[in-house]
């Protein structure tokens, strides 16, 4: 008898899913202080890439239209 894990019902939205890949792939191969600097970069871009995202999917959901 085969068993499986039953899967998440909730997936993530397919740009937020990219935003983190991105940041994972900056950050690859790197160590050290190299890692540092570009870690506290790519944070930067991945968190304003998460409030874009957000304030879009608020604006599509939004029923006032503001």
């Amino acid at each position: 008898m085969t068993t499986t894990v039953p899967q998440p019902k909730t997936s993530l939205d397919p740009r937020v899913q990219a935003a983190w890949e991105n940041y994972r792939e900056d950050l690859r191969g790197l160590d050290g202080s190299e890692y540092e600097r570009a870690e506290a970069e790519a944070w930067e871009r991945l968190q304003a890439e998460l409030f874009t995202l957000t304030d879009e999917a608020a604006s599509e959901h939004s029923s006032i239209g503001l």
